[in-house]
């Protein structure tokens, strides 16, 4: 399992450094000067402009700008803003706000999802498992800031049940509703993954022989196919994470949430460079996190993948 553990980790190094450059070239190749857009319509000094081109790197040649923000980097700096504010600083609040609605929403979707599958896989053909296609298919087929407007306007105002904005009431208080609006589209296909594959496995030879062998229908299920069947379902999972995280922007508008979502669409609005590439090169980090997490996961579940 340790040489596993390092193989996928010596292979996401290249993915880092080629996704990071990527992001670095897109932002910091736009056309147009950060430093003169942040100072809009007022003029600014020859010597200041110099002055700040210097000090952000901005006449260097793009890769040794990279080279000397993957520098910083390796130190845990994530550069500072045009404003003279460490990035690291300005996202250390929003990151929780984020993290929060992304653990709420992946929790959601994974308890309900999974569920849900299990059950209109179980009753494959019957009303029930018409009614998770069905519900499934309609929640992907609406968009988020439907889902969200809706949401907030009955379950917040009109019903009372939980808050619509801000985050005054805590965690998880607070982040149930957003959280909910954020899973529903990953809950859909978690419920409609499980349920595929659930049916499949259970038309398998080893299923039907441990039925001949006397197990019980629950532990045929729980113990052997459902394990197989959540393959999959875990590689989707693990990368609906790392989505959730970056995926918050409309979800953390609508209910007026603090996040690394906002600050990044503000941030391109502003030609905050070094903001933009902080952010996602700390999503980047965590993408690759939680698909070796789910490598890892997968030895757990089926052990023939450690000898691949």
């Amino acid at each position: 399992m340790g040489r596993y553990t390092a193989r996928r980790l010596l292979q996401a190094v290249p993915v880092f450094l080629g996704t990071t450059f990527l992001i670095y070239a897109l932002v910091f190749a736009l056309p147009g000067d950060p430093v003169r857009a942040l100072a809009g319509d007022k003029p600014v000094s020859p010597s200041a402009l110099a002055a700040l081109h210097a000090r952000y790197h901005l006449d260097d040649p793009l890769v040794v700008q990279y080279g000397k923000y993957l520098a910083g980097l390796v130190r845990g700096d994530l550069g500072e803003t045009f404003t003279g504010q460490r990035v690291s600083d300005l996202l250390a609040d929003r990151w929780t706000v984020t993290a929060q609605l992304a653990v709420t929403a992946w929790v959601f979707e994974l308890v309900l999802g999974v569920t849900l599958g299990v059950i209109a896989g179980l009753r494959r053909g019957k009303a029930v498992d018409t009614a998770v296609l069905a519900g499934t298919t309609l929640v992907i087929a609406v968009p988020v800031f439907v889902v969200g407007y809706t949401a907030q306007l009955l379950v917040g105002l009109e019903w009372g049940l939980l808050p619509t904005a801000g985050t005054e009431e805590g965690w998880p208080t607070a982040y149930l509703l957003p959280g909910m609006v954020l899973g529903s589209f990953g809950l859909a296909y978690v419920a409609r993954l499980t349920r595929t594959t659930l049916v499949e496995n259970l038309r398998s030879d080893y299923v039907r022989t441990a039925a001949a062998k006397g197990l019980g229908r629950t532990r045929t299920v729980v113990v052997h196919t459902l394990r197989n069947s959540l393959i999959p379902v875990v590689t989707y999972l693990g990368v609906d994470f790392g989505a959730l995280m970056a995926g918050a922007v409309v979800t953390e508008g609508i209910f007026n949430l603090p996040g690394v979502g906002q600050q990044v669409f503000q941030s391109i609005q502003l030609k905050e460079g070094p903001v933009v590439v902080g952010a996602t090169t700390a999503l980047v980090l965590v993408f690759l996190l939680v698909n070796l997490a789910v490598d890892l996961l997968y030895g757990v579940l089926d052990p023939r993948i450690r000898h691949d």
